[in-house]
């Protein structure tokens, strides 16, 4: 603290903000129009100034807009609280707030003088150390009660170092400083120098700004004495509240009021102090009543003056109003009668048209009648068709038995009791044909259908519900009381045209001049309002009847019978169809069993087929041997070679054709065994007819692998012996499987349950066919012929020539077809990845077989990679059994694989890919997450109706056009037959290039 050089100069300010007893603001009465001048400037600089942004220096004066006048004030910034929060000084008055940057703004440099209010203390005090935060507020409010908005005369004693004047204030003769001290919230300073002068401690001001905004201080506002002298801020009224406020409130922008001046809060030392202050707070008080009652009377003149033009506006609006309504009135009267007569005749002819359309729906008619059909040509259970179903019964139980026996003495016992059984089966059927042959089934179902569909056009679809007799009572009584109030309404309608006609007839005889009768025109005329009113009211009645919606009630009772009715006819049909269904086994009992009748079906010509096959193999085999033999020799004839390839080649195409006519025959075995003859495999154990049916067809026990003519292949696999031969045409490829005793089983009946999911599905199965199961007789080997599709895998493709987006989403809709029919037969794939996978002519998917000697397990725990993207699942890297969401994991892969194309993946820690980083469609990247992070609750079938893969249906395409997609192979194939035999004299190892 430095000494003034104005020691003892007197200064006249007016307070306007209290920091706390000892310190507050005050601006000097010389700098009034420098005030004006600012607010001026303020007000057209800043709307247009731009905010504040970057790093805000404390040193620079800024535009601040003042949250409780939306006025604009110069300020300083104490402290960035946040981003987008400031505490500022407004530096003309002293007080602080917490502004948003949006509200801070640079100003013109014109406006970057010095502030126009200063920092002063009380000379010779300081704040007791230890003071209570109530008793700290209480001095600040006493303070500001002594100098807020007062004319003070200030004693400059020193200046401290920040720039606060250290001085003696004076309000008339009242030493404020004294005041404060005498009221306890403030003491005398010790002191510390020659001039007496105490030193405050230091403290941060932008700590004392904030502390001040938690309380409410008082603020620059209304002067009585000086109304120019300062831009006018709101005040508050009501009790003083020392209650703490939140740091976004303005804080310390509220009004101190006028109860808190009051004199009797302190007193001071002089009489005559007291009275001028006294004086003065009356007349401010005075004042303020003065300007907010001529404020309130100002108002109400201002309220009562517009509402007395709103209403000289209505009246006149309502006087325009009513001469309009007396000029109609007056040019109706004119046409009154023509009118409602016009009106009566309109509404008859309305009548009339309803009447003649038929409204029995609004009664329920349509559903009487509709009960009546059924009840009349009601179907009843046939008697015979009891006695039937029992028979029936008895045949499969013995059906089963005959099925699951192994001994064929036994068996022999067993068909004995179940061909007596077939005959009394034979017998009732009879009975039944004959029973259902003189009924007219296909006429009561057509009739049913038709009464349905017409009930349905009307009532739409109907609710699900039980039977219940009380809807159908609860009908006819509503039906009866509707009748019944209808043809009340009907008669009275009737009634009232009737009298109008009478009416009209004995007018007449008034008007008639040449009538000579006297007539009375009161009793004859008098009475038309009368007449006309009933008519009109009994029309309208039944048109509001006629025409009006039903009520709620009447809908639901209407609904509930014609949901009855509809059950009736569904039991009704289900039952004929139950008829027609056992008429239709019946029938094909019949002719089966006229035929075998107590005797089973005929395998010789299956066992011709087989010896016939045994002598082409044989033949094959020579000429096969001859073939080899002369392509050893020395002087080999070529002619003779040629001449011998022919032969194989016409011997070899026999033979398949046999195979295939061996399998019709098993088929045809296999179907009468299914249904009628389960002692087939039991009697004739020879044909092999029990291992066929647990292939599901696949196993052929006619095929060798010497008879055809392969070629190994192995840049495809080196796991298993895998070869390359040609069938009737087709490229197929044989793949080898070593089995024992145990694993042969397993892998007939892992390939058999393959074989049944993608035969059921038929076209659509999106899995790659199994043309045959053979095993081999000399070694421990089990062949399987599939089709050979060359470099369609996904691996391949990629490779050469990437698909197109369009492209992998047909080919992967194919995929999900594929596991969409694995998964539906319960087979859990375990193995899908990009060379198991197909892409036939760029645009159809299909699913690879797998190996059938490995259970899902042993599938599953190769992890195979696609790029550097693993397609195991989490969960079973975590242990857990296959499952189908561990495929469709991997298919998500593949999808996300098609899709990036060769971008790099991003995983997580789990290792599962981040599908965020790619650009994708929104439909695919949906799916895909779908796939890949909630499986849980995904279905290939959900997936196959995903929106990505929502194209045009087409024509789905046989295995005839698979296969002819691939004849632009067939002649490079057929060229490599020719030149097979060439390749094996070179070297018997040699691979054929087959891409």
């Amino acid at each position: 603290m430095d000494e003034d050089t104005h020691y003892n100069k007197v200064e006249d300010v007016v307070g306007s903000h209290v920091e706390d007893a000892v310190t507050f603001w005050a601006q000097s009465i010389d700098r009034n129009k420098d005030i004006v001048k600012i607010g001026f400037s303020l007000s057209e600089a800043c709307p247009h100034a731009n905010s504040v942004f970057g790093n805000l220096d404390p040193k620079k004066i800024y535009g601040g807009l003042f949250s409780e006048d939306k006025c604009w004030y110069r300020c300083k910034v104490l402290k960035v609280i946040s981003d987008e929060k400031c505490l500022v000084r407004y530096i003309d008055y002293g007080n602080t707030e917490i502004l948003n940057r949006s509200d801070i703004v640079e100003i013109p440099s014109e406006l970057q003088f010095s502030s126009v209010a200063k920092k002063y203390r009380l000379w010779g005090l300081q704040i007791p150390s230890g003071q209570e935060v109530t008793q700290f507020d209480q001095g600040r409010t006493f303070l500001g009660s002594l100098i807020f908005e007062k004319e003070i005369k200030m004693r400059i004693k020193a200046t401290s170092q920040d720039g606060t004047v250290i001085a003696q204030a004076e309000y008339g003769s009242v030493d404020i400083g004294e005041e404060v001290a005498k009221k306890g919230f403030a003491e005398k300073c010790k002191l510390t120098s020659s001039t007496n002068i105490c030193e405050e401690k230091k403290s941060d001001p932008a700590q004392l700004a904030l502390r001040n905004l938690k309380s409410p201080i008082p603020l620059w506002g209304h002067r009585s004495n000086q109304s120019n002298f300062s831009r006018p801020k709101p005040r508050l009224s009501g009790r003083l509240s020392v209650d703490l406020k939140n740091e976004s409130d303005a804080g310390n922008h509220v009004t101190f009021p006028k109860e808190s001046l009051a004199v009797g809060d302190f007193k001071l030392g002089s009489n005559v102090s007291l009275a001028k202050i006294k004086q003065d707070q009356k007349l401010i008080e005075e004042n303020e009543k003065l300007k907010t009652e001529k404020e309130v009377l100002l108002e109400s003149y201002k309220a009562l003056e517009s509402k007395v033009e709103q209403t000289a506006r209505e009246l006149q609006q309502e006087k325009a109003n009513t001469m309009d309504l007396t000029k109609h009135l007056e040019s109706t009267l004119k046409t009154r009668i023509g009118t409602r007569m016009k009106n009566l005749a309109a509404k008859v002819e309305i009548l009339k048209e309803i009447r003649r359309v038929n409204i029995n729906v609004r009664f329920g008619d349509d559903l009487s009648e509709a009960m009546q059909v059924l009840d009349e040509g009601c179907f009843t259970t046939l008697p015979s068709m009891n006695e039937l179903e029992i028979l029936w019964a008895e045949y499969n139980l013995a059906q089963e038995k005959i099925q699951t026996c192994g001994n064929v003495t036994e068996g022999n016992i067993l068909i004995a009791e179940r061909n007596e059984v077939q005959q009394k089966l034979y017998m009732a059927v009879e009975v039944f044909i004959l029973e259902v042959d003189e009924l007219l089934l296909n006429k009561r179902l057509k009739t049913l259908k038709d009464l349905s569909a017409s009930l349905e056009a009307v009532y739409g679809p109907a609710k699900e519900g039980t039977h219940s007799e009380d809807i159908l009572r609860k009908f006819y009584d509503w039906k009866c009381d509707k009748r019944e109030e209808f043809t009340k309404i009907r008669s009275e309608t009737e009634a009232s045209l009737q009298r109008l006609v009478a009416w009209f007839q004995s007018t007449l005889k008034v008007f008639d001049l040449s009538v000579e009768e006297p007539a009375s025109s009161d009793d004859t005329v008098g009475n038309i309002d009368e007449i006309l009113e009933k008519t009109e009211s009994c029309l309208c009645k039944e048109l509001e009847v006629s025409l009006i919606e039903q009520g709620d009630t009447d809908k639901e009772i209407i609904l509930d019978t014609y949901g009855q009715v509809l059950q009736k006819i569904r039991s009704e049909e289900r039952l004929i169809a139950s008829v027609q269904a056992k008429y239709k086994d019946s029938v094909e009992f019949k002719k089966q069993i006229i035929e075998c009748l107590n005797k089973s079906p005929s395998v010789d010509h299956l066992l011709s087929i087989k010896k016939t096959l045994k002598g082409l193999k044989a033949r094959l085999r020579w000429k096969l041997v001859e073939k080899s033999n002369l392509e050893e020799s020395d002087d080999h004839d070529g002619s003779e070679i040629e001449k011998i390839k022919r032969e194989v080649i016409q011997l070899r195409n026999s033979v398949f054709q046999e195979i295939y006519h061996e399998r019709e025959e098993y088929e045809k075995l296999n179907s009468l065994a299914q249904k009628w003859f389960p002692e087939l495999p039991l009697l004739h154990p020879e044909i092999g007819l029990l291992k066929y049916m647990n292939s599901g067809g696949l196993l052929t026990m006619s095929l060798e692998r010497d008879l055809l003519d392969a070629e190994p292949m192995k840049e495809l696999s080196s796991k298993r012996p895998l070869v390359c031969s040609e069938i009737n045409g087709q490229v197929i490829l044989l793949k080898g499987y070593s089995v024992d005793v145990d694993t042969e089983a397993r892998v007939i009946r892992r390939a058999a349950t393959y074989h049944r999911a993608s035969r059921d599905a038929k076209e659509e199965s999106g899995l790659l066919p199994l043309k045959f199961l053979f095993l081999c007789k000399s070694d421990p080997m089990a062949y399987l012929v599939v089709p050979y599709y060359p470099r369609a895998n996904l691996s391949a493709v990629q490779a050469s020539m990437p698909l197109t987006s369009d492209e992998a989403l047909k080919v992967m809709k194919g995929v999900a077809q594929g596991l969409h029919t694995l998964h539906k037969a319960d087979i859990i794939h375990g193995s899908l990845h990009q060379n198991n996978v197909f892409a036939l002519n760029r645009e159809q998917g299909i699913v690879g077989d797998f190996d059938f000697t490995k259970s899902v397990s042993q599938r599953a725990s190769v992890n195979m990679m696609v790029g550097d993207l693993s397609l195991m699942s989490p969960e079973l890297k975590m242990g857990k059994p296959p499952s189908a969401s561990s495929d469709l994991y991997a298919y998500g892969c593949l999808l996300l694989w098609l899709s990036v194309q060769n971008q790099e993946f991003e995983t997580n820690e789990d290792g599962i890919p981040k599908v965020d980083q790619f650009h994708l469609d929104d439909n695919v990247k949906s799916l895909l997450c779908s796939l890949i992070y909630c499986r849980s609750s995904m279905t290939a079938e959900q997936v196959l109706n995903a929106e990505c893969f929502l194209l045009p249906k087409e024509k789905p395409i046989s295995n005839a056009e698979k296969d002819a997609e691939y004849t632009q192979y067939k002649k490079e194939e057929e060229l490599k037959v020719e030149n097979l035999d060439k390749y094996k004299e070179k070297t018997r190892s040699g691979e054929a290039n087959f891409d």
